[in-house]
């Protein structure tokens, strides 16, 4: 019984974790949303201090450092976990190698955070920096999810496959956001459902919209791409919103047809509310111009989106022998 309830005190741990990781991430969007990713140009400190300095620049630097903090709170959870990991890594039901990917994968985040910076908003260092917060945010999730005490019957595991298709096409979209973010493409199309009043906008450059890598010593603060390359990326992003919203509400309908536990239906439905509140943000970002609170919240939607993913490939791979006590 002491074993179990420790198991449970990890999964509390993971849950504060999720938490915390999910407002890193929407913070990390308002910085970059904010211009404000080179407001300390240096790293890990903003010129040379804890706390930035009072002066021109100020609030920028205050947003930057601000993520900072709460990023450093969160490896600092993350520590915790796998210290707590390593003490009872013999306990039944103990994730191990779950929290040792998770602190692997918060150094990687350091490592990109610094480079973020230091190689002056490189469209892909940043991306990898947002598809790392994700990941560390999907990890912290599913550590913090209790499995349940029964087994996957055939109708459910008929649907892993199509689940994990699923999860894949939601990572791509979730890259090609960022990608579009990274490269102030989002104000590419004004307009929707077209984009500069056409369907398919002509003299779109598809060529350089997905380079990868310009060369060092070049400044994107501002983007550096053409009009026409912007314009590429933002259609793309909304083609990919299309069909990775198709895929989701059908996974999330046939969950609800197929689902043999309340838990496993619970998370089909709110997948699909995920998606169409999605889809309500965006739209309304379009609408209302772009404005920075809805382009915030488009990114938070994201992580909801991520975490109903999650949630769902949880309950279709339920653990009943590693159950703990509530």
């Amino acid at each position: 019984m002491q074993a179990q309830r420790r198991v449970l005190w990890f999964r509390r741990i993971a849950l504060a974790g999720a938490l915390l990781a999910s407002i890193v991430v929407v913070l990390g969007a308002w910085v970059r949303l904010t211009d404000a990713g080179l407001g300390c140009p240096d790293w890990p400190g903003c010129y040379g201090h804890v706390f930035p300095e009072a002066g021109r620049g100020f609030h920028k630097a205050l947003h930057e450092m601000i993520h900072r903090y709460f990023a450093t709170t969160l490896g600092l959870v993350i520590m915790v976990l796998l210290s707590w990991a390593v003490a009872n890594r013999k306990t039944r039901g103990q994730p191990f190698g779950a929290a040792v990917a998770l602190f692997v994968m918060v150094c990687v985040q350091g490592a990109l955070g610094a480079l973020t910076v230091t190689m002056l908003l490189k469209p892909l260092i940043v991306t990898s920096h947002l598809l790392g917060g994700f990941t560390t945010l999907s990890i912290l999730w599913w550590l913090s999810l209790e499995p349940e005490r029964r087994d996957a019957s055939e109708r459910e595991r008929s649907l892993r496959g199509f689940a994990l298709v699923c999860l894949a096409i939601l990572a791509l979209q979730i890259a090609l956001g960022g990608w579009t973010s990274t490269n102030y493409a989002a104000a590419a199309c004004p307009d929707l459902p077209t984009c500069q009043a056409a369907w398919w906008p002509p003299h779109m450059d598809f060529r350089d919209a997905f380079v990868l890598w310009h060369g060092l010593d070049i400044d994107y603060d501002g983007g550096i791409l053409s009009n026409p390359a912007r314009i590429a990326i933002q259609v793309t992003h909304r083609l990919g919103a299309v069909i990775t919203g198709i895929a989701l509400i059908t996974l999330g309908i046939l969950t609800l047809r197929r689902a043999a536990g309340p838990r496993l239906r619970r998370a089909g439905a709110f997948l699909i509310f995920a998606v169409l509140l999605q889809i309500a943000i965006g739209v309304s970002m379009v609408h209302y111009g772009f404005p920075l609170p809805l382009a915030t919240l488009h990114n938070a939607g994201a992580a909801l989106l991520l975490l109903s993913m999650v949630t769902v490939l949880r309950r279709l791979w339920p653990s009943p022998t590693l159950a703990v006590v509530t």
